[in-house]
């Protein structure tokens, strides 16, 4: 144990370089930086700020730099979150029921276990962000960017999907049933022993997708191009 050297104005100086306070004993955490202390409002600048656990229901963060944000376990239910940032966001256990989070950037958000049942993201960019275990259940997802998106036993029961980009997504296991992804590039992605009962997928294009295990029964594939390339229906055609 180093020797105590001296004390001066109430720090007790250890070594050569440790300071001690003595009231405590433990260094406190400096205070959060002046612009995470804003209000919730549109155009709020709350990057880097942790607001985990944070009570936002109908919230209006509309525009708002959210980017790399510590939301775990936050409630937005019913929250406005149009065209907000909210790349490399934390926002697992989240909840986000009926949020509005059209154009919205997760790009590289965690969303793991988080609620987006009925959620609003309608052409969101959502490409590499993390969605393990997530509920969108009747989520709108339409036009969405989800390119490398994880959605690993995430459940889109009935989520509308149509025309989305889920190239390269990884959809292993996850639910589908009755989910619209007509017109939706499945191209690459990995939808093995996915659940895709009474799901449509018309004109969806599934060229080098991973189809192992999958339960398509019931499903609409209409036009759809299969993983071989080939039109469903064709001679040919494997989906």
């Amino acid at each position: 144990m180093k020797k105590i050297r001296n004390v001066v104005a109430g720090v007790i100086i250890v070594g050569a370089s440790m300071a001690v306070p003595l009231s405590g004993g433990i260094p406190q955490a400096s205070a959060s930086p002046p612009h995470c202390r804003a209000a919730a409002a549109p155009h709020v600048n709350w990057s880097g700020c942790t607001k985990a656990g944070a009570r936002l229901v109908f919230a209006n963060l509309s525009h708002a730099n959210l980017s790399h944000a510590n939301l775990t376990a936050a409630n937005l239910t019913d929250a406005t979150l149009t065209v907000a940032d909210l790349s490399g966001a934390n926002l697992h256990h989240a909840y986000l029921f009926e949020a509005k989070l059209t154009r919205a950037n997760f790009v590289s958000a965690n969303l793991t276990d988080a609620t987006l049942f009925k959620a609003r993201l309608w052409a969101a960019n959502l490409t590499a962000a993390n969605l393990t275990d997530a509920y969108l259940l009747e989520a709108d997802l339409g036009g969405a960017d989800m390119e490398h998106a994880n959605l690993h036993r995430a459940n889109l029961t009935e989520a509308d999907l149509r025309d989305a980009s889920l190239i390269s997504a990884d959809l292993h296991n996850a639910d589908l049933y009755k989910a619209d992804l007509s017109g939706a590039d499945l191209s690459g992605a990995n939808l093995s022993r996915a659940f895709l009962s009474g799901a449509n997928l018309s004109r969806a294009f599934l060229k080098g997708a991973n189809l192992s295990g999958a339960d398509l029964s019931g499903a609409d594939l209409s036009g759809a191009i299969c993983p071989n390339g080939k039109e469903h229906g064709t001679a040919g055609s494997n989906c």
